[in-house]
């Protein structure tokens, strides 16, 4: 998927978790075949897993990024109303991978789909229920560190142009152009709150018509409340975006940001992940086909 990215296999997986993690030797290891585009998953019994980060960086900022990651995915653990990872230790990097990685408790249920529950009610009720939950967490005096989205959308412009330019075989991109010319102009909102930020169904687990585990929590921290609402458009048809916006009693301007933000993360995933990751480019497919409904409507 990605040009720098690292490969690692389950026998060093195994190697690497039986060394640095010996109270998990004799466990079943099993290589998972997912959508995720940051990390490697490799299975460690019924009751943890390893996740090996698939992109090279410098060594020393992985391990910094991880001691935030776990941190962050502690408090998540504590505020979230669903099931969350716990991190449990840091492995070190070897000459089989070059990096830090890390491993942490294993939730059970099926990953969501942009379609499998689009139109349950319940869910988008779970989801209001989600979002609500982890804005009330306390900032503690901290405000957005400037990473990625969640701050002023104006800052994503140059990006856009990048997926306009690459989209040119893919998508209606003028109409697209004129979308975000119309959401890029929107007012930002007086406050933060603490969000999740990476709201897609790889991230959420299900049973049934109930939400059961939210993962890859390490990015928890203060941003544009609107951020979280890309859940709606990510997983949800439009009766169901309604319930979800009316539980969380979601005004028209935090609302219309939210697409903005749905809108930013789309445009990235149909040609970056085109003929890599085909579960990642048909979700910006399907959730740009529901901003473009909205927008029209």
């Amino acid at each position: 998927m990605h040009s720098d990215q690292i490969n690692i296999d389950k026998a060093h997986a195994r190697d690497l978790i039986a060394d640095q993690f010996p109270q998990f030797r004799g466990e079943e290891i099993i290589e998972l075949a997912t959508a995720g585009t940051v990390n490697a998953i490799f299975r460690i019994g019924d009751r943890h897993a390893a996740r090996f980060p698939l992109r090279l960086m410098d060594p020393a900022e992985c391990a910094r990024m991880l001691e935030v990651e776990t941190k962050r995915s502690a408090e998540f653990h504590k505020c979230c109303p669903f099931p969350s990872p716990r991190p449990v230790g840091v492995g070190r990097q070897s000459p089989d991978y070059p990096l830090p990685w890390l491993v942490q408790t294993w939730i059970d249920g099926q990953v969501a789909t942009p379609t499998g529950l689009a139109n349950s009610t319940v869910f988008a009720l779970d989801l209001s229920r989600l979002v609500a939950k982890l804005r009330t967490t306390d900032l503690d005096g901290r405000t957005f560190d400037g990473q990625s989205r969640g701050g002023a959308l104006t800052t994503h412009d140059g990006w856009m142009e990048v997926c306009f330019s690459k989209s040119q075989h893919l998508l209606d991109v003028e109409r697209l152009r004129r979308m975000w010319g119309d959401l890029r102009e929107l007012p930002p909102l007086d406050r933060e709150v603490m969000s999740h930020k990476d709201l897609i169904p790889s991230n959420l687990l299900v049973e049934g018509e109930r939400l059961v585990g939210v993962l890859d929590t390490g990015d928890f921290a203060p941003a544009d409340p609107s951020l979280d609402l890309v859940a709606g458009w990510h997983l949800l048809e439009r009766d169901t975006r309604a319930v979800f916006r009316e539980a969380l009693q979601t005004d028209d301007l935090e609302w219309r940001r939210g697409s903005a933000w749905a809108f930013v993360q789309a445009m990235g995933l149909v040609w970056y992940y085109e003929g890599t990751n085909h579960i990642m480019s048909e979700l910006g497919r399907s959730t740009i086909s529901r901003l473009v409904e909205d927008y029209e409507g």
